[in-house]
């Protein structure tokens, strides 16, 4: 049966998940939202294509782990006769020629460890999400796959015709494979394959060592910022939330949605942890990003999510050629959350771009020309934090003035607000300090809920968010306000179910939801340190740390019952959420010994 116990390779243009056994079981190529390559993940009865696995015959035992501070993973299988291999899966990131090379390249390396073990190589890609296989064509060293959305070369040193027929094989030392561009590689595959790792593991570890990480979870931390990484576009600097689609909230949920694309609120949170753990450059990308996204909307109306080449369309169909996540439909490609409205879009994007204007660590020089090409996007929250919209959880079908989209159209003014004290502009800080004290006020009057005592879900409700966990984070209320401490209080009695916080309890589009929402338990853990009940933060945080797979990464949702992940995976904004509470809780270096 299939599980989300995987782990993830990439180099920010490809990302692959990998099973236990070193089986590529989900992939998408040219690039994260393409077709999907390998998709056996969504068609576990499906054995003619979808996957490349390397069998070892009389197969025994296997062990899997990154390399250290890498994306670089090993895998060794062994069978009963002591015969065992070890495979290093990865795609090549480095610098090369005064820029980043990361192409739409994968690299597998299969050597010898012990014995004499005998191996099959299944390479068996799909094309057109899944409904058939590409045309392959061969040459004396590669073997090309030419698909629906991509034409791709494996260049190998070994037999084309053990690849070809899945002939079984005695390996006597290493074989090497390169899957990459349509282009006759410069130099044997070993050779090639032995430099791109060599470059790929030398670039990493120089970019574990610059991060500013904290004394403990010192290995959690980095594996949640290298997946991050991973997760962000760097041809065009989106952020996607995850490299999958369709995998259920929950057990037959139908709550199955494609998360290759950037929501603009998940990507804030990404910059802001990357930031937080001292890595700034890709936030300077994704503001590149978000400004030539706006620059294209209309009377600075945006939509909460975009494809990462920036275009807005993002059609929903049901794919018919592959049956889901352990059977259970539908596998979606595309998602209709981009024609939503949900307002609190405008406050993710000035907050991604307040960075610049203080951080003097950035390159690129944040000036009035930037501020005005923000101000558009202030406009738009002033005039919408008060109309209802579809909510940080994007309700299909429904809508209301949500008291988290109204408060980030608050902050969008207030930094607005700030940006432009920042810069001298004395008459624009007036004027985007009134709009945010207009909606601050209007906020507290018509969320604020006196028979129970906290802040609501929704204007003039009685519903519980736990997105009202990060008013203290955001701003909004300092952590001394009662009303603060108050709401913290509802949505523990409301909304915690064990050591798991659920997003809300009440019925939406597919009812009543089964699973807690990940970064929910995380906002609540900093919730708790922001009130000063830092044991029981510390205490909870560990408990959420010993529900990451074996890897360190988090889905979506978890089952509170069996605690089984469940959701798009790995979800950035889980990942993000481990960052943020593992930074604030941690022993300082300086109370470490």
């Amino acid at each position: 049966m299939s599980s989300l116990e995987l782990a993830l390779i990439g180099n920010s243009t490809v990302g692959v998940l990998v099973d236990p056994r070193a089986t590529w079981v989900w992939g998408c190529l040219p690039h994260f939202a393409g077709d999907p390559m390998f998709c056996s993940l969504m068609n576990p009865r499906a054995e003619d294509c979808g996957y490349f696995a390397v069998d070892v015959l009389d197969s025994a035992h296997a062990e899997q782990s990154y390399q250290r501070n890498s994306a670089i993973l090993s895998t060794r299988l062994s069978d009963s006769r002591g015969g065992s291999v070890e495979i290093i899966d990865f795609a090549p990131r480095f610098r090369q020629f005064g820029r980043m090379f990361c192409p739409t390249t994968l690299v597998r390396i299969v050597r010898r460890v012990s014995g004499s073990p005998r191996i099959r190589l299944r390479l068996r890609p799909a094309s057109d999400y899944g409904s058939g296989r590409p045309y392959v064509t061969y040459g004396s060293n590669h073997v090309r796959f030419a698909g629906s959305g991509y034409v791709l070369r494996a260049t190998v040193d070994c037999s084309i015709t053990v690849l070809l027929e899945e002939t079984p094989f005695i390996l006597q030392d290493t074989v090497s494979m390169v899957l990459g561009p349509d282009e006759t590689m410069q130099g044997a595959a070993g050779d090639v394959a032995h430099r791109f790792y060599e470059e790929t593991s030398g670039y990493w570890q120089e970019w574990v060592r610059s991060l500013a990480i904290p004394f403990e979870w010192q290995d959690e931390i980095i594996r949640a910022a290298i997946t991050l990484k991973l997760n962000a576009y760097h041809d065009t600097g989106a952020i996607i939330a995850a490299v999958t689609t369709s995998i259920p909230e929950a057990v037959k949920s139908g709550r199955n949605w494609d998360y290759r694309f950037c929501w603009l609120r998940d990507a804030h949170f990404v910059i802001n942890a990357l930031n937080r753990l001292n890595k700034t450059r890709t936030m300077e990308r994704y503001l590149a990003f978000i400004i030539n996204v706006s620059a294209s909307a209309q009377e600075g109306r945006l939509q909460p999510v975009y494809r990462i080449n920036g275009s807005a369309r993002i059609d929903e169909r049901e794919v018919p050629g592959l049956a889901g996540y352990r059977g259970m439909g539908p596998v979606r490609e595309g998602n209709a959350a981009h024609l939503q409205l949900q307002h609190d879009i405008y406050g993710s994007c000035v907050l991604a771009a307040t960075h610049v204007f203080f951080d003097r660590r950035i390159a690129r020089g944040a000036d009035e020309g930037l501020f005005r090409q923000l101000e558009p996007l202030g406009a738009a929250a002033a005039r919408l934090y008060n109309q209802p919209d579809a909510g940080p959880w994007e309700l299909r079908g429904s809508t209301r003035v949500h008291t988290y989209s109204s408060v980030m159209c608050w902050v969008a003014c207030d930094r607005l607000a700030k940006i432009a004290a920042r810069l001298g502009l004395t008459e624009r800080a007036a004027h985007w300090r009134s709009k945010a004290e207009t909606i601050h006020r209007v906020v507290c009057e018509r969320a604020w809920n006196a028979r129970r005592s906290s802040f609501t879900a929704a204007f003039d409700g009685d519903g519980m968010d736990a997105s009202l966990l990060l008013l203290n984070e955001l701003g909004f209320l300092p952590a001394d306000d009662p009303r603060f401490a108050a709401t913290v209080a509802a949505i523990e009695s409301e909304l915690r179910r064990g050591d798991l916080v659920f997003r809300y309890a009440e019925a939406d589009d597919f009812g009543v939801p089964q699973n807690a929402f990940v970064v929910c338990t995380f906002w609540y853990i900093d919730a708790l340190a922001a009130l000063g009940r830092r044991d029981e933060a510390r205490e909870l945080f560990r408990s959420m740390l010993s529900r990451c797979t074996r890897h360190g990464l988090l889905s979506e949702h978890i089952d509170p019952q069996t605690g089984e992940m469940w959701g798009n995976f790995p979800q950035t904004y889980s990942m993000v959420g481990l960052i943020n509470s593992g930074t604030r809780l941690a022993i300082p270096w300086d109370k470490a010994y």
